[in-house]
């Protein structure tokens, strides 16, 4: 791959075990030598593994009792609760009576659970690529905490490009935010319009030549086909309008704006699951993979970019609007998610 740079680019797994392990197989798999994740990495559901007694435990999630009589067991159930996105915590009877009236508690609880398991995606992260010649950028989206950055940026390995500018190579640069404009559910990072603007102008003041650049910017740019998601009332319930959900686009005006004025190579984001796809927004090829972490499948995309000047590289390098290339799934082997309980 000498000379050549070939990304892999997916997003919003929020605390998929097994949509992360298909990431960092993706880079061996699609011969990439640099993954990218485009932020909402973390989970959204702690699951009471809850004491028997002995050696016995019971946790109920995906609508179902899951239970264990045996170390291996146990360690079977945990790690299915991880693959499923969510944060096994094993307690007591007593103890989760306690925290079901201790609302600070399992928020804390819960901050300390997420924390551990991006800690621990990081290292094996490390632990799988290093030394492969694969590197590994992570950054968080508008659903995750800020918590997590000083734990991305501990790593010597794993790279957090948030609110950088990056070098890929010796030609290509990204610029990357997890940030998006205002949505209905006040996640942790959120800002204006305006904002969000100024915080991509302000990078790409640092960039050299945005024929050779990629903005990864998690939400994607406004009525692009990329941003189409369900309308909602005051109650965040969807709007039903002759019989069927009404939808309309949920994407940023910034970053279409900053997009057109600078027509980078790429643009790549995510944000709105249910609206994958790819389009062209003058010479900008953008692209939202989508996601269906809940179903474990790792929903991507793969390019190889052009080498460095006066390499010679084959026709099918250069962006072309109806590649299908850019999504590619890992299909599933497991099933879809649910609001577990203890």
């Amino acid at each position: 791959m000498s000379g050549t740079t070939r990304i892999f680019f997916a997003t919003d797994l929020h605390g998929s075990e097994k949509c992360f392990l298909k990431f960092l197989n993706a880079g061996k798999f699609y011969k990439s030598n640099i993954l990218i994740m485009g932020g909402d990495i973390t989970g959204k559901l702690m699951i009471p593994v809850v004491s028997d007694g002995g050696s016995n435990y019971h946790a109920t999630y995906l609508d179902s009792r899951h239970e264990a009589k045996s170390e291996q067991e146990l360690m079977d159930v945990e790690s299915q609760i991880r693959m499923a996105g969510f944060y096994p915590y094993l307690t007591t009877h007593e103890e989760l009576q306690e925290m079901q009236h201790d609302e600070k508690r399992v928020d804390s609880l819960f901050k300390k659970l997420m924390l551990d398991n991006v800690k621990r995606w990081v290292d094996l992260a490390e632990q799988r690529l290093k030394g492969s010649g694969i590197s590994v950028y992570i950054t968080g989206g508008n659903d995750d905490l800020h918590e997590i950055t000083p734990v991305l940026q501990s790593s010597g390995f794993v790279v957090d490009p948030e609110e950088r500018v990056v070098d890929l190579d010796s030609r290509h640069q990204m610029l990357s935010t997890g940030w998006s404009n205002p949505t209905p559910w006040k996640t942790p990072r959120e800002c204006t319009e305006e904002e969000l603007g100024a915080k991509i102008e302000s990078m790409a003041s640092q960039i050299n030549d945005f024929k050779n650049t990629i903005f990864n910017v998690h939400v994607p740019p406004v009525d692009s086909g990329l941003d189409t998601c369900p309308r909602l009332d005051d109650n965040l319930k969807p709007i039903i309008v002759g019989g069927e959900i009404s939808t309309g686009p949920g994407g940023s005006t910034a970053v279409r704006g900053a997009i057109e004025k600078h027509q980078p190579l790429l643009g790549l984001h995510g944000h709105i699951h249910e609206s994958k796809g790819f389009v062209k927004i003058g010479r900008t090829f953008c692209v939202n993979p989508g996601s269906e972490y809940g179903e474990g499948i790792l929903r991507g995309g793969h390019r190889r970019l052009r080498g460095r000047k006066g390499e010679k590289l084959p026709p099918d390098t250069r962006m072309r609007g109806k590649d299908t290339r850019w999504l590619q799934a890992w299909q599933p082997q497991g099933r879809g998610t649910s609001w577990g309980t203890g």
